[in-house]
């Protein structure tokens, strides 16, 4: 007799673990690198913290950037917009 098998409830797609914390969803969504920011900081230490009010700082600036781009009629990104 062949063994009965059992149907399972669609599986996570591959790269997305079922039940993801939201720290781990956050940490996902980063923009800036961890490990290259606290290899950047040389006589503190990073809180856990930081490293999201630092993503927040970088969007915004991007925000800002973009902004001042366009207001000068540019879809490229200079150094000067920021």
């Amino acid at each position: 007799m062949a063994a009965k098998k059992t149907m399972n409830k669609k599986a996570a797609p591959k790269g997305k673990a079922k039940g993801k914390s939201a720290k781990a969803k956050a940490t996902g969504d980063l923009i800036i690198s961890k490990s290259r920011t606290k290899a950047a900081v040389q006589k503190c230490n990073v809180s856990g913290d930081f490293y999201g009010a630092l993503d927040c700082y970088v969007r915004n600036a991007i925000k800002g950037a973009e902004e001042r781009a366009s207001q000068n009629g540019r879809k490229t990104l200079r150094p000067q917009d920021l």
